[in-house]
């Protein structure tokens, strides 16, 4: 299997800074609050400095969105979604381990961490843009199709491609989210803002020693480029 991002995007944006990390091992029967409380701290203490939306992190994903023809406070990249409901509510509501410690770190380096149980998705996972023929299963077990043109995560299912998120980091799929049996996943962390390629590459080693100190697993990372877009795994 690998991952990659599609010519095309990177040709229309070549600052993007995507990073990888594929592990095994995971199960739902960890206790990860103290990591989680630790990373919610960091992101405390910057929103208490400024909104959100004054983050280069979110100012780099909302012009990205205007890009696509989406209103960028209608429809959010998944860590600006994260953040402003941590800046209403003080928490998040516990999901998985897993889930809850990647947007732990999501809110403390304000960049969307996507997180996909690789046994439901079928030979390859490519963000590109979409025909609209693909399928997407909502977390209510609804199936829509993309617009043509959508940014969107597909895999290799035939006849018809699956999505596993839409709207590039707007909205993930059900059919691949974390759960209970979930035991190998990949992360997808991605930006655009000038010091992208620093501190997505600080977030990829910072998750892959939070998933080692917590599950028995073996996280291989990688930071891609236009020149390597492809991660094997």
């Amino acid at each position: 299997m690998f991952f990659r991002h599609s010519d095309a995007l990177w040709a229309d944006y070549p600052n993007l800074v995507p990073g990888v990390l594929h592990a095994g091992g995971i199960s739902a029967n960890v206790d990860v609050a103290s990591q989680v409380a630790r990373f919610n701290a960091i992101a405390q203490a910057r929103l208490a400095a400024g909104p959100e939306s004054e983050f280069p992190e979110v100012q780099a994903w909302r012009r990205v969105f205007s890009s696509m023809g989406l209103k960028p406070t209608q429809y959010r990249c998944a860590s600006e979604s994260l953040l402003r409901r941590f800046r209403k509510e003080s928490a998040l509501p516990p999901l998985h381990p897993l889930v809850d410690l990647c947007n732990a770190i999501s809110l403390a380096f304000a960049i969307p961490i996507a997180v996909f149980d690789i046994a439901k998705v079928s030979q390859q996972l490519e963000v590109r843009y979409a025909t609209g023929a693909e399928n997407y299963q909502t977390f209510g077990g609804e199936m829509e199709h993309p617009e043509p043109g959508e940014v969107i995560f597909a895999d290799a299912t035939e006849p018809v491609p699956k999505a596993h998120a839409r709207r590039w980091t707007n909205r993930q799929s059900g059919l691949s989210a974390v759960s209970a049996g979930t035991r190998t996943v990949l992360i997808v962390a991605e930006a655009l803002h000038a010091s992208a390629a620093e501190d997505v590459a600080r977030l990829l080693n910072t998750l892959a020693q939070e998933l080692a100190a917590a599950w028995p697993a073996e996280p291989r990372i990688q930071l891609l480029s236009r020149a390597s877009p492809r991660f094997e795994f």
